[in-house]
């Protein structure tokens, strides 16, 4: 988890800037005309979502922290919390309900465009990470000579001997009564096998017992 240090000096100017200028005790004679002063309302609201915009970004972590954070600092914290201490102040400022209202739709209100953006930011680097694997796969395989494939990614005319694959029909078609089958021949060699072992048992039979007789002779 990184921070990013812009946001974090931004979020700390601003926060003591609206802490400020909202803490302050109220002057019951204000040097701007009542015409020029803006609505108290519109710059709460404006306050909390620039608050909530800025720290959003505060930390480079995942979207449901971010979006957790955000929840728990910007607007229960600052945006409930500002109202209750106001109130208690004795600062010559009432607590206001609506001021809380408005403070509540400016950080919901940024909560929700900056999740909404760092989704889309999320589906855009995932799409261009697996999209720049598909190419790096595309282009391999265009490539491998070893696969018979050219550059424009068609065949270069390799025959069912080269590619090692047979289908049914081409088996059927290559195939000759005629010729011996592989098990017919193996059958032979075993017969052959075991003809041999006999004739040779058959042909040592008669030397024993020719060496017998000799021994009983010369006893």
């Amino acid at each position: 988890m990184r921070i990013r240090y812009p946001f974090a000096g931004a979020f700390v100017f601003i926060l003591i800037l609206a802490a400020y200028i909202g803490l302050l005790p109220h002057s019951a004679s204000p040097s701007i005309p009542t015409t020029l002063q803006p609505n108290d309302k519109f710059l709460h609201l404006v306050t909390f979502f620039v608050l909530s915009l800025v720290f959003y970004w505060i930390l480079d972590t995942t979207r449901r922290r971010c979006l957790q954070l955000t929840l728990v600092v910007c607007t229960l914290a600052l945006g409930i919390g500002s109202e209750i201490i106001q109130g208690l102040l004795p600062n010559d400022r009432a607590f206001d309900p609506f001021d809380l209202v408005a403070n509540l739709i400016g950080s919901l209100g940024a909560v929700g465009l900056c999740s909404w953006y760092h989704r889309r930011m999320l589906e855009r680097r995932r799409k261009a990470r697996f999209g720049a694997l598909g190419d790096e796969h595309e282009l391999e395989h265009h490539d491998d000579v070893e696969l018979g494939m050219g550059l424009n990614g068609s065949d270069r005319g390799l025959g069912p001997q080269e590619s090692g694959v047979l289908t049914l029909e081409q088996e059927v078609d290559n195939w000759d009564e005629n010729a011996v089958d592989s098990w017919d021949a193996d059958e032979g060699a075993d017969e052959y096998a075991a003809t041999r072992r006999e004739d040779s048992k058959s042909s040592a039979a008669p030397a024993t017992g020719e060496g017998v007789d000799g021994k009983k002779r010369s006893d």
